[in-house]
This record gives structure tokens, C-alpha cells and sequence, in this order.
């Protein structure tokens, strides 16, 4: 396995047990809380969310390219993920993703009317893996012991 290939798999594990990041358009940084769905295979995020949206009303007419932050501090995981955010009718997908989250924000559930489902196809990701919270504590008092400056983790870049 390539370091590259190693790096996505490290990226991967911990991106899938985040549930949420900050979502935007590139044109107008206005990034939104937003629960995102991650699909290794498909190289995507996915997003369960309202017609009525500033972003589902902004990519209506096509795909527009985005990016989604991630800050998962007890996971160790700092993630800045780029690639073009576009509306998606796959209802095996819904499907897929459905579950009691998803369903308090909908009360005709799956067949709500005002249900989009969008796709966030990843073009590239700047990452940061450390080892946590407690991790960080450590390394800040082992650097005050020994004058050594702390090890914060990894950082690298992915291209999809």
C-alpha cells in the first residue's frame, strides 16, 4: 500500500465516525452546520437537507464547487475538504442514509416534499490527523518537561 493510499485509509476511518462539519459554497464563503453522510467508495459526502436552503437554491442550476470543514477534536481530525456540491435524487441513496436523525427534521419522513439530497464529490482535502484530546495534553506537558517542541500529528494532502 502507497503512503498516499495509507493516508486516505487513516483519513477515511475517522471522517466516518464524525457526524458534522461546516458546508459552503468556494463563491460566497458563507459555511452552514451540517451533518454530512461519508462515502468511501464513491469518493463523496452526502447531505440530507431542505429545498428552501441558501445552498440547495445556489446549486439548483448545476453543481458548484464547495468546501467542508471538519473539527473533530476528540477524533484527532481537522479536515478542510474541497470538490463540487450538487443536488442528487437518488432515492436508493436516501434510502441508504435514512435514519432517526435525518427523520426529526422531516415529518412526512423519506417523502417529504421538502427533502434534497445533495452530493459532495470530492476533488481534494487538506488534512490534519493528531491523537486527540488527551493526546495533546501530553505532548504539551511532555514539552514543557523537556524542552522539546510537542508532536501534533500529521498533516497532508489528498487529491481524489
Amino acid at each position: 500500500m502507497t503512503d498516499h493510499e495509507e493516508q486516505a485509509d487513516r483519513f477515511w476511518d475517522r471522517l466516518e465516525k464524525v457526524n458534522s462539519g461546516m458546508l459552503g459554497l468556494v463563491e460566497a464563503p458563507r459555511l452552514v452546520p451540517m451533518s454530512h453522510y461519508a462515502d468511501r467508495e464513491g469518493r463523496a459526502l452526502w447531505f440530507i437537507t431542505a429545498k428552501g436552503t441558501d445552498l440547495v437554491q445556489a446549486v439548483a442550476g448545476g453543481g458548484k464547487p464547495a468546501l467542508h470543514a471538519v473539527a473533530d477534536e476528540s477524533g484527532g481530525l481537522f479536515a478542510r475538504l474541497d470538490g463540487t456540491l450538487a443536488l442528487s435524487d437518488d432515492r436508493a441513496k436516501l434510502d441508504e442514509l435514512w435514519n432517526s436523525v435525518a427523520s426529526a427534521w422531516f415529518e412526512e419522513g423519506k417523502q417529504d416534499p421538502d427533502l434534497q439530497l445533495m452530493r459532495l464529490d470530492l476533488a481534494g482535502a487538506e488534512i490534519w490527523l493528531t491523537g486527540g484530546s488527551m493526546r495533546f495534553l501530553y505532548e504539551i506537558a511532555k514539552s514543557k518537561v523537556t524542552g522539546a517542541k510537542p508532536d501534533m500529528g500529521e498533516h497532508f494532502a489528498l487529491s481524489f
